[in-house]
């Protein structure tokens, strides 16, 4: 083995070991990690940026809501851009808060398009104050689902402290969507032991449900990987940065609804919509018009269950911290279409977590 080989073997070694001896990170210290990492990159605010339903959505509730003479803080800045809508809308002074490396771009950006009246803080938000209140928070706080970039932690935080009685937060008003979807067969993959492939019948590895939460959810942006919702689509919960208060968040959803359009049921479909005003929304989830494609959804997996129209579905999700999703757990309970007090059919289905 060569010399170089070795120091690579060497340093690998050295890396492994420091990643066993480190204290676990909590969700909020791992998520400032990834943060700091992930959106420092080019590419993620790439992503951001072409995402048209979600600028335009953004342009529109500055344009509308911001006044000239604002004080304005910009919560998660990134390349800035938010911060130059306000700016060129006339807000008195703009503070642009972001931890990451991407606000050495943002002031290259801010100089070379002329924008004033900004000024770019590298500092966690919760290490931030000022001497006087401001008239607005704005942000974009919202992850895949909608509270795992910390958002309520955050936004509150900065209104507590910071924010004018009477002030803005924008956005503030949210919709938390857990969907029971069927995906196209097509894209389907099933739980291991749910398959018989040529006769080859795996049903016996049920009894080794792997115990990895990640396991039993997955990430995607893409909206073909949906057939169909089985019920008609409400939010599972709403919430206002206005008013809400993390402690104040369930710990657990519970909802029942009927069944419109039979099928299998293969998971549900986490998604968001934020409402500014009656004609202004956003939308991640996978079936709606227009939704701003680079957010993904999540897909909680769940045990095969089929189901016909008429019949109940009574969805449980039980959270033991909403930014950590690998804290979540679900089950579901199917009833038949008719009867006061129905008894489960099939039983609970387990994410198995």
């Amino acid at each position: 083995m060569s010399f170089h080989s070795l120091r690579r073997l060497g340093v690998s070694a050295l890396a492994a070991v420091r990643r066993f001896f480190r204290p676990a990170l909590s969700p909020a210290e791992r998520y400032r990690e990834i943060n700091g990492r992930c959106f420092s990159s080019f590419y993620e605010q790439e992503r951001m940026l072409a995402d048209r339903p979600r600028m335009e959505f953004y342009h529109t509730a500055i344009q509308r809501h911001i006044q000239p003479g604002d004080r304005v803080i910009d919560l998660g800045t990134g390349t800035g851009i938010l911060a130059a809508f306000a700016s060129r809308r006339g807000a008195a002074k703009v503070h642009a808060i972001d931890h990451s490396s991407i606000l050495k771009t943002a002031r290259t950006l801010a100089q070379a398009n002329r924008i004033e009246r900004v000024d770019f803080i590298s500092a966690h938000s919760t290490e931030f104050s000022l001497p006087e209140r401001v008239d607005v928070i704005l942000h974009e706080q919202m992850g895949d689902c909608l509270f795992d970039e910390a958002m309520v932690a955050n936004v509150c935080d900065l209104r507590d402290r910071l924010l004018k009685p009477g002030g803005l937060i924008l956005p503030s008003r949210f919709e938390f969507y857990c969907e029971p979807v069927k995906i196209r067969d097509h894209l389907h993959v099933p739980f291991i032991w749910e398959l018989e492939v040529h006769g080859y019948d795996y049903a016996v590895l049920e009894r080794q449900r792997p115990q990895d939460p990640a396991y039993y959810q997955f990430s995607s942006t893409n909206p073909t990987l949906i057939e169909h919702y089985l019920t008609a689509p409400a939010p599972a919960l709403t919430l206002d940065l206005q008013t809400v208060n993390e402690a104040e968040l369930p710990h657990e959803v519970t909802f029942t609804r009927t069944v419109v359009h039979a099928g299998r049921l293969d998971g549900y479909a986490v998604y968001f919509r934020v409402l500014v005003d009656d004609d202004l929304r956003l939308s991640s989830g996978p079936l709606d018009s227009g939704r701003a494609p680079h957010w993904g959804f999540r897909v909680l997996r769940t045990d095969r269950d089929d189901f016909a129209a008429g019949d109940l579905i009574t969805v449980r999700l039980k959270v033991g911290s909403w930014p950590d999703v690998s804290s979540w757990r679900w089950s579901h309970v199917k009833h038949p279409p008719a009867g006061p007090d129905p008894e489960p059919v099939n039983g609970v289905h387990r994410n198995g977590a």
